[in-house]
């Protein structure tokens, strides 16, 4: 910042800033946006990989009773 600050006191200016295009539909100008989000999803490769499975977790479940939520028989 201070280089900044001591070019501007010098008289030395950065590059002149970019001409803002006008809001003119008319002069052949169109703007489009495009999301960062989009852009990077449109330049990766598909992914392939298959899905991820729950059946171990459904191996952990069988055999087990419900009881939460129970009250214990016999209290």
């Amino acid at each position: 910042m201070a280089l900044e600050a001591r070019k501007a006191s010098e008289g030395e200016t950065a590059e002149p800033p970019l001409p803002v295009p006008s809001a003119d539909p008319g002069d052949g100008f169109a703007a489009t946006v495009t999301f960062l989000s989009d852009w990077k999803l449109s330049h990766l490769s598909p992914d392939d990989r298959p899905l991820p499975s729950v059946a171990h977790y459904d191996q952990l479940l069988q055999g087990r009773g419900r009881t939460a939520g129970r009250e214990k028989e016999g209290s």
